[in-house]
């Protein structure tokens, strides 16, 4: 399953009235988007390049959960209190994208009902695409061999 874009979840008014608030941005390789744990005050949406998701495991390395890539959302913590991130971010390729500013897309999201529906519905879906595949990714890598099977 792919994940939910905003071309393909958000309405073409809504996809505009939100387009007309980012700002371009560039991060070379290895920068570090955001930390778990860190203050969720912004969110992207990549134009070119890549980006790893990854997660903290306790007396482990960190675990990347998933690759991201063109037209998907870097970040969905902002949207949801404490606005703190559940994830960290590296870009593991050069990176344009396009930023937002949390605050400015959660206070028009307040004042436009529609709009504030459109978008939480497309976060809730990239969320429950992250969760599936985290939960993939980390039973790939900590699951013990031949769990699946009888003993």
């Amino acid at each position: 399953m792919n994940t939910p874009t905003m071309l393909r979840a958000l309405p073409a008014d809504h996809r505009r009235r939100l387009m007309r608030l980012p700002r371009e941005v560039s991060f070379p390789q290895g920068t570090r988007l955001f930390d778990e744990g860190a203050r969720a005050d912004r969110f992207w949406i990549l134009r070119t390049g890549s980006v790893e998701l990854d997660t903290q495991v306790p007396g482990r390395r960190t675990a990347v959960v998933e690759t991201l890539s063109a037209n998907e959302l870097a970040g969905w913590s902002w949207l949801f209190a404490p606005h703190v991130w559940h994830l960290g971010a590296t870009a593991t390729t050069p990176v344009r994208a396009y930023e937002f500013d949390a605050t400015a897309i959660r206070s028009m999201c307040q004042d436009d009902p529609a709009l504030g529906r459109a978008v939480t519905q497309w976060v809730g879906e990239v969320l429950a695409h992250r969760l599936r595949c985290a939960r993939t990714r980390l039973l790939d890598l900590y699951a013990p061999y031949g769990a699946d099977s009888a003993v």
